[in-house]
């Protein structure tokens, strides 16, 4: 694919676009609304303790396990890897930040999650940051093979639903999880979606960055130890891109969060008890958006083509069609892209 465009150029491009887009409406979108299931608070989700159920997989025993299945058969499986965020943020960031994401959805609508996997397809050429396969490689031999066999487990242990949160997304990371989700989706016989967290909160006005205001955010909130601003200095800051990370700020991170959040729980609640129709058309929409995204950027060359659109809005409503099933209108935006 041609590199002209680079991972962190447009990340910084398409969260200056929707930024822009958000303050026209005061960028005051309210979180996902729907939701039933109380909020956890971040103490009680990221320790166990405290009274709050554990819901990490490795710090279960046999009975506990079976007993969370039976309540709710959903794995989730945050993704990441080890890579430069800037001098504020901690390297492991993506990998902890969907981990964060997943144990508070488990907490809140069920589910367990597996522990997350630090390892990803590409990463910036910046300190410190381990690339495992080259950052614009589709064909994944490494991550997609080992994603793969986890959730085939997954399904083979009893989860009838597996939830891949992916916080490291460059282009190729994006569409080999999402394209390998449905590959397993149709196999497997259950529903597994793969998708990076900001796809979740588009409609809130966080379209993904790179160490930049939106993942900043995000670890004040979930993991506020983890973020030192101070580290920071004065722009331009070495591997971020898109609006400064010193316009973060803990709240910003909690709508964001607390949309994903949200959606996630949700979703946990559905996906065990889609149908066979349900589950065809949940198929066929996500299809529809990583075919898109492979065939434009075969056609033009450049694998960010089929992101081009989004800082535009034009696939803002996607997390919110993504709940309510509305699976037939995702195919139809994909035209957007």
């Amino acid at each position: 694919m041609n590199q002209e465009i680079h991972r962190r150029q447009f990340l910084g491009t398409m969260a200056s676009s929707a930024f822009l887009a958000v303050s026209g409406s005061s960028g005051k979108a309210k979180p996902e609304s729907a939701d039933p299931v109380p909020s956890s608070s971040p103490s009680a989700a990221d320790q166990g303790s405290n009274g709050s159920r554990e819901v990490r997989l490795e710090r279960l025993h046999p009975n506990e396990i079976k007993l969370a299945m039976q309540q709710c058969p959903v794995l989730f499986q945050p993704l990441g890897t080890i890579e430069w965020h800037g001098l504020h943020n901690i390297t492991g960031l993506d990998a902890v930040k969907a981990h964060h994401l997943c144990v508070r959805a488990a907490l809140r609508g069920g589910g367990l999650v597996a522990p997350p996997l630090f390892g990803g397809v590409g990463g910036l050429n910046e300190p410190y940051t381990f690339v495992m396969e080259p950052e614009d490689d589709v064909h994944s031999v490494l991550v997609r093979a080992w994603v793969e066999k986890l959730c085939r487990e997954a399904v083979r242990q009893g989860f009838k639903a597996v939830i891949i949160l992916t916080g490291h997304y460059g282009a190729a990371q994006q569409v080999v999880i999402r394209d390998l989700a449905v590959r397993l989706s149709r196999s497997l016989g259950v529903p597994v979606l793969g998708t990076p967290e900001y796809f979740l909160a588009l409609d809130v006005g966080y379209h993904g960055d790179h160490a930049a205001w939106g993942e900043t955010s995000l670890m004040l909130y979930l993991d506020a130890k983890s973020v030192d601003l101070s580290r920071l200095g004065n722009p331009p800051h070495q591997g971020v891109g898109g609006r400064d990370p010193r316009e973060a700020t803990r709240a910003d991170g909690e709508r964001l969060a607390e949309t994903i959040i949200g959606r996630l729980a949700r979703l946990a609640q559905q996906m065990p008890k889609w149908d066979d129709d349900a589950q065809r058309r949940f198929i066929a929409a996500e299809a529809a958006l990583v075919n898109r995204q492979m065939s434009l950027a075969a056609s033009e060359k450049v694998i960010w083509a089929g992101w081009r659109n989004i800082g535009k809005g034009v696939f803002s409503e996607y997390g919110r069609l993504l709940v309510e099933q509305k699976f037939d209108e995702i195919v139809a935006l994909t035209a957007k892209l």
